[in-house]
Order: C-alpha cells, then sequence, then structure tokens
C-alpha cells in the first residue's frame, strides 16, 4: 500500500504537471505512455516488440496517434487515415506472402491494438490543444477519478448485485450507479467555478457519458486480461501496475466524446 501510495503521488503529480505545461512536453509524454501501452498489448499477445508484427504494430499505432506538427505526410500525398488503411490491405497481403508465418489473427490483434491505443492517446492530445483545452482536460479527468473512487466506496457500502461477473467479478450495479452519481456531483461543482459548456443540459449529458464510457473502458481492459490470463497489463507503476491498467478509461472515453462532438 505504502508503495502504491507513493507511485500515485509522484506519478500523478509529475502527469498533471506536464498537462499544464502543455506543448512538447506534454505531446512528448503521451508519445511515451501510447507506445508503452502497445508494448503492454504486444506482451499480453505474447508478440515479441522487436519481431515483424511488434514493428508493425507500433508504426500502425505512430501513424494514429502523433501530431501532424511533428510529422506531417504532406510528402506522400495521403492522410494518415489513408496511410493506414493502405497499410492494413498491404498487412493483410504479408499473411498470404508469409505463408502464416504471421498469422490473420495477429494482423488483426495488430490493427485493433494500434487503433485502441493510438486514437485513445491522439485525442487525448486532440483536446489539451483546444482553446479551453486545459480545463476540459482536468473535467475530464475529473470526472473518470471521481467515476473510479465512487464505484469502489459504493460498491464496498452497497454492492449486492454483480454489473458483469464474467469479466469483472468485483464490480457491482450499485457500484457502478455509485460512481456515477459521485461524477455528476463533483463534476457541477468543477463547472460552477470553471465553466465548460454554455448549455446546463449538455454538461450534464457529458459527465454521464464520461462515467458511463469510462467505465466501459475499464471493463473492456478487464476483459482483454482475462482473456489473456494477465493479472496487470504490465510493471512500469509500482502499486499499479502498467499504464493500461491507469489509462484504460481515459484513452476509451477521448474518441467517443470526439466521436459525439462534445469538442
Amino acid at each position: 500500500m505504502k508503495q502504491r501510495i507513493i507511485t500515485g503521488v509522484i506519478g500523478g503529480a509529475a502527469f498533471l504537471t506536464l498537462i499544464v505545461v502543455g506543448d512538447f512536453p506534454f505531446t512528448l509524454l503521451m508519445i511515451v505512455l501510447a507506445t508503452i501501452a502497445m508494448w503492454e498489448l504486444l506482451r499480453m499477445k505474447q508478440i515479441r516488440s522487436l519481431s515483424f508484427g511488434g514493428i508493425v504494430g507500433m508504426i500502425f499505432m505512430w501513424i494514429l496517434l502523433i501530431p501532424e506538427f511533428i510529422v506531417s505526410l504532406d510528402w506522400i500525398h495521403l492522410q494518415r487515415l489513408e496511410l493506414f488503411l493502405l497499410l492494413i490491405v498491404v498487412l493483410l497481403a504479408l499473411t498470404v506472402i508469409t505463408k502464416n508465418a504471421f498469422t490473420f489473427d495477429e494482423a488483426g490483434f495488430v490493427i485493433l491494438a494500434s487503433v485502441y491505443v493510438g486514437l485513445g492517446f491522439h485525442y487525448f492530445m486532440y483536446a489539451r490543444f483546444l482553446d479551453n483545452g486545459l480545463a476540459m482536460i482536468f473535467f475530464i479527468i475529473v470526472l473518470v477519478w471521481s467515476t473510479d473512487s465512487g464505484a469502489y466506496f459504493a460498491g464496498r457500502a452497497f454492492g449486492k448485485r454483480k454489473l458483469w461477473p464474467e469479466i469483472s467479478p468485483k464490480k457491482t450495479i450499485e457500484g457502478s450507479i455509485g460512481g456515477t452519481g459521485l461524477a455528476i456531483l463533483i463534476g457541477s461543482v468543477y463547472v460552477m467555478f470553471i465553466p465548460i459548456f454554455t448549455s446546463w443540459l449538455t454538461t450534464a449529458l457529458f459527465m454521464v457519458v464520461v462515467s458511463l464510457t469510462g467505465q466501459l473502458g475499464d471493463l473492456v481492459e478487464s476483459a482483454l486480461k482475462r482473456h489473456y490470463a494477465v493479472k496487470d497489463s504490465g510493471h512500469v507503476l509500482p502499486g499499479h501496475g502498467g499504464i493500461l491498467d491507469r489509462f484504460d478509461s481515459l484513452i476509451f472515453v477521448m474518441p467517443i466524446i470526439y466521436l459525439l462532438g462534445f469538442f
């Protein structure tokens, strides 16, 4: 527990500081975290990072992740999504060329993992660099952390009905409701001092969406770990597991709220 607290305080302080600093230091942090998260996913699948599949997976993820101001693709006259789709076709062709030494299953995993990690951290950066990006990022973090805390304490105090025992045996429906309730409560206090949206209805909808999709993101990672029979995604953060264990909710939330037009 002591190690967990120390890691949480130091890591959390460093993370929040770099969010405030923004610019290149924050971008570099996102690239490092995404690279570690991708490595953790490849490790779950038992794909070595320096293998063909591992290198391709990293390249796919970086294509989706890295902002245009760092690496421009103007010289090949392709948008990032177009290049990504082209590489998917090439990757699938390689399953034939290699006579299934690189399997269709591995190709599918690499594609899905790169989208999961790459877009998740990409839209984290995207949100930070909006005009109200700092306030928006902290609002999202407050909602996700409040949901986690509320779900934990409500689950321990009132939890009786299992939410999804096949995926995460300890999570309960009461905990989920408590998590969303605390997120709305603390989020409402936050926007009283730092308004994000002009409409209260939009604010309320945003809080509910972030809380619920954050919980779904946590379940997605739990399903991955259960499928591949691992306890934690990694051991980068002593007492906390891996990067995916800490950022599973956030990187799942970001693309969804972007697609729903909240940014």
